[in-house]
């Protein structure tokens, strides 16, 4: 089963990586090393998930959107 995200944060180590930091609802923590490549692809598949979901999150209805593009 999924966790639930609580927080998260990004820092850079010094060296050229990145530590992500990713904590659950039950506190518990697990800690990456990303190179910045490899947070620019999570950075566009996180970009491309919202993209497909803004509509719904904006609220906004499909003959609204169409009528503003006329």
């Amino acid at each position: 089963m999924a966790r639930t995200l609580s927080s998260f944060s990004i820092t850079a180590d010094g060296k050229g990586d990145y530590l992500i930091s990713i904590e659950d609802e039950d506190g518990e923590t697990i800690e990456l090393t990303a190179s910045y490549d490899q947070l620019d692809m999570i950075s566009e598949a996180i970009d491309d998930a919202l993209d497909e979901d803004e509509e719904d999150a904006l609220g906004v209805e499909e003959d609204e959107d169409e009528e503003s593009e006329a």
